[in-house]
């Protein structure tokens, strides 16, 4: 019997669901963003954490006060200002305050589905 002979006798229960992981990096090495010329097109980039988040973390909020009264769970992406934008692929929910947000699970470089 030949190594690939075995794969075909390998039975997957219905109940059994994959996790399906996305490699999406960590984060820009850039100093800022380069025009087509290679030329700055913007202020380098200050702080790579704010409010102790950085993008990619996912995160709950639970607003209540406000115009955007809800509960959210999504990826973040940070702002300097403290103000989130929370995103869970179909939707996307901006300037959510840092002190609604409790912290999840942190950027890993990964996207788990």
């Amino acid at each position: 019997m030949q190594l690939g002979d075995r794969s075909s006798h390998v039975v997957i229960p219905q109940t059994i669901t994959p996790l399906i992981i996305t490699a999406k990096g960590r984060g820009s090495r850039q100093k800022c963003s380069m025009n087509q010329y290679g030329f700055p097109r913007t202020s380098p980039k200050k702080y790579k954490r704010v409010k102790g988040f950085q993008s990619g973390d996912i995160v709950k909020a639970i607003v209540t006060k406000g115009k955007k009264i809800g509960t959210y769970v999504g990826c973040v992406a940070v702002r300097a200002n403290g103000s989130f934008d929370i995103g869970n692929g179909e939707e996307r929910v901006g300037s959510i305050s840092y002190k609604y947000c409790q912290l999840l699970q942190r950027a890993d470089g990964y996207e788990y589905t």
